[in-house]
């Protein structure tokens, strides 16, 4: 551990640099889904099943993809798939015009 790390107090750091408990609210939000999708997902027609494939990538790659999915928050492998969605689908796109 850094030593900013070990010498900051709690409470400080990203939160308070960012403001983010500032933009908490007790406000209710409505949320409103597509009228299909809000029967699919409660009928259970979205569960996906995700088929496991096998790779190589660049070690030092992996270490980024990692980095990145902590930064956001997110799991790699879901960060991942995200950006194979967006790829297919913008190459799609591109033959499909």
């Amino acid at each position: 551990m850094s030593n900013r790390l070990r010498n900051q107090k709690p409470g400080s750091g990203i939160i308070n640099d960012c403001n983010i408990l500032g933009e908490i609210t007790d406000e209710s939000v409505d949320l409103i889904l597509d009228e299909h999708l809000r029967d699919d997902i409660f009928s259970g027609k979205r569960k996906r099943k995700l088929k496991n494939i096998t790779i190589k990538v660049d070690p030092l790659q992996v270490k980024a993809i990692k980095k990145l999915s902590t930064m956001k928050s997110i799991p790699y492998q879901t960060l991942t798939r995200s950006w194979l969605a967006e790829g297919i689908k913008s190459e799609m796109d591109a033959v499909l015009k």
